[in-house]
C-alpha cells in the first residue's frame, strides 16, 4: 500500500508541476508574441519610404542594387578620334625651319591618332540609338566611338544635334543592345530617389545616388531652352550625357551640367527631362531637326517692381517687350515694344524662359492668345505660330 500511495503522490506532483510549467511557457510565449507585435507595429510606423522597384536593405533604406545592375549596361562611354602632332623632326622647333615650312605636322612623320574621352551616352533603342549632350559631340570632330559595358567599341555617326536643349543623337550599327526603359519625367516629385550613371573622370559605369532637388529649373545659362531636373546625386566631369534613373529603373533624364565653383561635385546637378529628350530624339530621327514654333523675333526683359509701377501694370509677373522686328508675326498681330506680356493661352507668365518654352512647344500653324498690358490697360492678341528658322542639324 505504501508503494502504491507513493506512486500516486509522485504522479500527481509531476502532473501539477507540468501544469505550472506549461502555464508559464504559454505565458512566456504570449508575452514574446505581444512584444514582437508591438515592435513590428512600432517599426512599421518608422519605416522609410522606398521606391516601388527597390527592395529594402539594411536599416530600412531602399536597396537599388537590382536597379543598378539592370540599367548600368545601357550607359556608354563616348570618345572621339583626334589627330595630335608628333614632333619627329629635329628641326621642329627651329625658327628658320618653321619660317619656311610652317607647322605642317606631316612633314616628318605626320600626326598620331588617339582616342579622346568626351563623356557618356545612353542607349535608348536596341538597334543602336544613343542619346548624349550636344556639348559632348559639338566641336570634337566627326568620328566617334561608343564604348559599351561589355567592352565592345563601336563606330558611331551623328544623326542630329540640338543646341537649344543640349541634346545630340548618335547611331551605332548594332542590334540587341541593352536598353533603359523610358520614364515619365512629368511625374517626378521633389525628394524622390534617383540614380546618376555615367563615366566621371573616365571611371566607367559609375553609379551615384541622390534625390530630386527641384523641378523646372531655368535661367541656369546652360542652354536656350531650359527646363532642368535638379539633383544632388554626384555628377562630375564625364557624367555629361549619362542617365538619370528613377526608383523603378526608368530613364527620367539625361545628365547635362553641374553648378560648381571648384569644377567638381558640389551637390547641384542638372538633367534634361526624359520627356523633352525623347521629343528631341523623335524630331531628329523624323525630320533631321527639331521643329519649334515662334512668334517672330522679340526681345523681352524681366518685369521688376519698379517697371510694373511705372507702366501701370497691376501685377508684378510677366515680361517686358523691349525690341522686335516689324516683319514678325507678333508685330503683325499688334504687339509693340513697351507692352508687358502677362499670359500665354491663359497661362500666367513668370519669366522669359517660361514664355520661350511655351512658344517653342506650340504647334506650328496654330494661333495663340497673348495677354498683355499697355499703358495700364489689359489687351489680348491673337498671334499665329510660325516655324522657327534654324541651322540644319548635323546628319
Amino acid at each position: 500500500m505504501k508503494r502504491v500511495l507513493f506512486a500516486i503522490v509522485a504522479v500527481s506532483a509531476g502532473f501539477i508541476g507540468g501544469l505550472v510549467l506549461t502555464g508559464r511557457l504559454h505565458t512566456s510565449l504570449a508575452s514574446q508574441a505581444a512584444l514582437a507585435t508591438t515592435q513590428a507595429a512600432s517599426g512599421a510606423g518608422q519605416a522609410r519610404p522606398q521606391p516601388p522597384g527597390a527592395t529594402r536593405g539594411l536599416g530600412g533604406w531602399p536597396d537599388f542594387t537590382d536597379i543598378a545592375s539592370q540599367t548600368v549596361g545601357a550607359v556608354t562611354k563616348i570618345s572621339s578620334m583626334q589627330v595630335t602632332r608628333a614632333q619627329n623632326s629635329p628641326f621642329a622647333n627651329d625658327p628658320f625651319f618653321r619660317y619656311f615650312f610652317g607647322d605642317e605636322p606631316d612633314m616628318f612623320g605626320g600626326g598620331d591618332r588617339r582616342d579622346v574621352p568626351l563623356g557618356s551616352g545612353v542607349v535608348v533603342s536596341s538597334d543602336g540609338y544613343v542619346l548624349t549632350n550636344n556639348h559632348v559631340v559639338g566641336d570634337n570632330g566627326d568620328e566617334f566611338t561608343i564604348g559599351l559595358a561589355d567592352k565592345r567599341e563601336l563606330r558611331a555617326r551623328v544623326i542630329g544635334t540640338d543646341a537649344w536643349t543640349d541634346i545630340a543623337l548618335l547611331k551605332v550599327g548594332a542590334t540587341g543592345l541593352p536598353v533603359i526603359p523610358w520614364g515619365d519625367s512629368s511625374k517626378l516629385r521633389v525628394a524622390e530617389w534617383v540614380l546618376a550613371i555615367g563615366n566621371p573622370f573616365q571611371l566607367n559605369q559609375t553609379v551615384t545616388l541622390g534625390i530630386v532637388s527641384a523641378l523646372g529649373r531655368a535661367n541656369v545659362g546652360v542652354a536656350a531652352y531650359e527646363d532642368f531636373i535638379q539633383t544632388d546625386a554626384a555628377i562630375n566631369p564625364g557624367n555629361s550625357g549619362g542617365a538619370l534613373i528613377n526608383g523603378r529603373g526608368e530613364l527620367v533624364g539625361i545628365n547635362t551640367a553641374i553648378y560648381s565653383q571648384s569644377g567638381g561635385y558640389q551637390g547641384v546637378g542638372f538633367a534634361v527631362p526624359s520627356n523633352l529628350a525623347r521629343k528631341v530624339m523623335n524630331d531628329l530621327i523624323k525630320f533631321g531637326e527639331v521643329r519649334r514654333g515662334t512668334l517672330g523675333y522679340i526681345e523681352v526683359a524681366p518685369l521688376t517692381v519698379r517697371l510694373a509701377q511705372e507702366l501701370s501694370v497691376p501685377i508684378e509677373k510677366g515680361v517686358l517687350v523691349s525690341r522686335m522686328v516689324r516683319s514678325s508675326a507678333a508685330y503683325d498681330a499688334g504687339i509693340r515694344p513697351g507692352d508687358v506680356i502677362v499670359s500665354f493661352n491663359l497661362k500666367p507668365i513668370e519669366d522669359s524662359a517660361q514664355l520661350l518654352r511655351l512658344v517653342a512647344d506650340s504647334p506650328i500653324g496654330s494661333t495663340v492668345t497673348v495677354g498683355a498690358y499697355r499703358e495700364g490697360r489689359k489687351i489680348e492678341f491673337r498671334v499665329p505660330v510660325v516655324a522657327m528658322r534654324q541651322r540644319p542639324a548635323r546628319r
